[in-house]
């Protein structure tokens, strides 16, 4: 046989990549390219960027049926009352912020054209003009002014109240622009209103039993509890978005369950699962993992207002006896980054890189212990599968515990009624924090003196002084640098303690291509279904 050398080029790449979308094998190629003179290790080399290459373009069509993990008879269309993920997966799809926040984090404009301040205390933000509702209805101030105004009235129930309490003036300045005044400069404005709550929704809507938005879909079935159906919006502002012709959403609770529907194909897409499930999955067909690195963790809280946290040395102590390492690796299985005992993950900007994990000294822990005249006294440690991990990471900390001679007991409580009986209330209890977009969001929620979510009961005249300064400035070398000081005020006095942040891996079809992390959390900060496409 004469070889016959061929100079494959671009053009020739995309012959194989049309092929492959055709259902071409891969055996079958890589006879053809040999026929064509093209060796086994260079017709190998070809097919693997032909496959990245069929993975990476986006393909049009296609009904996908995704899971998520939580649901129920309160699921809810009014993006001002979403509480749980199906809610944010389905608000996503059907609604449009103002704002979002893109891979790294960074506001990027959507219904917006444009936000501008001087002072970060007046705003003015002009609309994208031509957007128009499912119904056909245009976009306006007058849609965004009402739905901003809805979180101020109370027969509303709005999630985003407390957010949307700073709003002191919204108002039309024309028929794309709108005015909104605060009670005090808060330069991270932008980015709230990239926050699921803040859909922009129509004039006057109060029936949300289908959901008329500007969003990439249309709802054409909503089932509270039960599952949605949506169907692509032929009249999308956006771009080439989305993909899919249409999507299914509901929720399995079982993680267990959530997986094995996936490997059996009846669903494309498997939300949040843990690291067992992902240990389960590793070399099965078909399937593949989205991790995304994220501000989500569970931390044990120690109140300090109350014995053993109020005795001094005991929560030292206990920053010495957490084994991060242990908890990362044994319990997490390495799909988390071990923490700082500070909210602020390595997934945000304004991280402090150079605040250093407690490093596991069961010797100083000891030491803290019998300062505190504690050793050997028996405390609980309240913990509840309704906390990830939660009852794992107790378990690991009563084992160390019991090597220096204190004893901690694991009180498992039942999931139902421990966010409301035992978390905030229990001396020592755990808690589970979903990522928040900004430093301000989470040192306001859980840190400030008067935080509705104060976790351990931490107080501090001069951390409120200094958030209330980092909300106000435009100075971002300045916000920064106060942010970073706040982490080790935290980190160093709080009773909290975050052994890691963990990462969220979503489990989907290896035929999904276009999901990416998103700092906003699983499911592309809940917006997949109009990223997403299915090769075929």
């Amino acid at each position: 046989m004469t070889y016959k050398p061929t100079n494959w080029s671009g053009r020739d790449d995309a012959m194989v990549e049309t092929m492959i979308r055709r259902g071409a094998s891969r055996r079958d190629l890589l006879k053809m390219l040999m026929a064509s003179g093209i060796g086994m290790a260079a017709g190998g080399s070809l097919l693997l960027r032909a496959d990245q290459a069929v993975a990476a373009t986006p393909v049009y069509g296609g009904h996908l049926k995704a899971a998520g993990w939580s649901s129920s008879t309160a699921d809810t269309l009014d993006p001002a009352k979403a509480s749980m993920s199906t809610d944010y997966v389905r608000c996503c799809a059907f609604y449009n912020r103002l704002t979002i926040l893109d891979e790294q984090g960074v506001v990027q404009m959507e219904l917006a054209d444009s936000l501008k301040t001087d002072d970060a205390k007046t705003w003015e933000i002009k609309l994208k003009s031509g957007v128009s509702f499912h119904d056909g209805k245009t976009l306006s101030a007058e849609d965004v002014v009402y739905s901003l105004k809805r979180h101020l009235d109370p027969s509303v129930g709005s999630k985003a109240n407390a957010m949307a309490a700073q709003m002191t003036e919204i108002s039309k300045l024309d028929d794309l622009t709108v005015k909104i005044v605060l009670a005090g400069a808060n330069a991270d404005l932008p980015t709230i209103l990239a926050m699921h709550h803040f859909m922009i929704i129509a004039d006057g809507t109060t029936d949300f039993s289908k959901a008329n938005g500007t969003g990439a879909f249309i709802c054409e079935t909503f089932e509270p509890g039960v599952r949605s159906i949506a169907v692509k919006n032929p009249n999308y502002f956006k771009d080439k978005a989305p993909y899919l012709d249409s999507f299914e959403f509901f929720a399995i609770a079982d993680t267990n369950a959530r997986v094995n529907a996936l490997l059996s194909g009846d669903i494309q897409v498997g939300a949040s699962l843990n690291p067992r499930s992902v240990r389960f999955m590793d070399g099965k067909p078909g399937v593949q993992t989205s991790i995304t690195r994220s501000g989500s963790y569970t931390d044990l809280n120690i109140r300090l207002d109350m014995e053993p946290g109020a005795k001094t040395g005991f929560v030292e102590g206990m920053k010495y006896l957490v084994n991060r390492e242990a908890i990362q690796k044994s319990i997490l299985r390495g799909m988390a980054e071990i923490g700082n005992d500070q909210p602020v993950s390595a997934s945000d900007r304004y991280h402090n890189p150079n605040l250093k994990p407690r490093a596991y000294d069961p010797d100083q822990a000891r030491h803290h212990f019998e300062k505190a005249g504690l050793l050997g006294v028996e405390i609980p440690l309240v913990a509840s599968t309704a906390a990830n991990s939660s009852v794992d990471m107790a378990t690991i900390i009563q084992q160390m515990g019991a090597q220096i001679g204190m004893k901690f007991t694991v009180d498992q409580v039942p999931p139902d009624g421990y966010w409301s009986n035992y978390w905030l209330k229990s001396p020592v209890h755990f808690g589970n924090i979903n990522p928040r977009p900004t430093p301000d969001i989470l040192f306001s929620l859980l840190y400030a003196s008067d935080a509705p979510w104060n976790e351990s009961h931490y107080k501090s005249e001069k951390f409120d002084k200094m958030m209330l300064e980092a909300r106000g400035s435009l100075d971002e070398e300045k916000r920064t640098s106060i942010y970073w000081e706040m982490q080790e005020m935290v980190a160093n006095e709080a009773g909290t303690i975050i052994p890691a942040y963990i990462s969220n891996v979503d489990g989907l079809s290896d035929k999904v291509g276009g999901m990416r992390p998103n700092p906003l959390g699983a499911l592309m900060g809940f917006t997949f279904a109009e990223h997403i496409w299915l090769n075929a």
